[in-house]
């Protein structure tokens, strides 16, 4: 039998949520042992000497910027590669679940720009049948290209925007029939 070793009051842990749902357990982020779901990780953040951020992970360097931060919600951008997740507490983690579990589901899914930019391309056309994870199109902001994924799986119901617009933040771009 083994024993578990009991969490110590101060040791203050958030979880890292992403967009599909995966959930990640973290522990001590702030200190030199950091844990993610139980495992020790050797994790640093650090900043170059021309101001740039990076982050070490298993030897291997990523340039890393937060490109939106809205409450709880952070979409960072890795080596040119767009992440969106949240950070809950424990108990804020446990309600959002509870209403998740309790709401009526939406059949439409809007699709909004995670930020402001031109559509360099789209990778899917009306009434298209997508998969949750899939590319929907590409969005070039700060001279990089990000693909945008959709979070559900459905039907590309209406397109809001063709190819060479340009977009703002929180703009409409498709629509999904679950």
């Amino acid at each position: 039998m083994k024993l578990l070793k009991p969490k110590k009051k101060n040791d203050p842990e958030y979880i890292a949520v992403s967009p599909a749902g995966k959930k990640y357990v973290i522990r001590n982020p702030f200190s030199e042992e950091l844990r993610i779901n139980g495992h020790k990780q050797d994790v640093k953040i650090f900043e170059d000497k021309e101001g740039f951020t990076f982050i070490e992970f298993k030897n291997k360097k990523y340039l890393a910027e937060i490109t939106d931060k809205s409450q709880n919600k952070y979409t960072v951008l890795l080596n040119g590669l767009s992440y969106s997740f949240t950070i809950e507490s424990p108990i804020s983690y446990k309600r959002r679940k509870y209403l998740e579990k309790h709401k009526q589901t939406n059949k439409l899914e809007i699709i909004s720009a995670p930020m402001p930019g031109k559509i360099a391309e789209l990778l899917v056309e009306e009434n298209t049948q997508v998969k949750e994870g899939e590319a929907i199109l590409i969005l070039e902001a700060m001279k990089m290209q990000n693909e945008i994924i959709t979070q559900v799986s459905g039907k590309i119901q209406k397109i809001h925007v063709k190819a060479g617009d340009s977009v703002s933040k929180d703009e409409v771009l498709m629509e999904i029939e679950r």
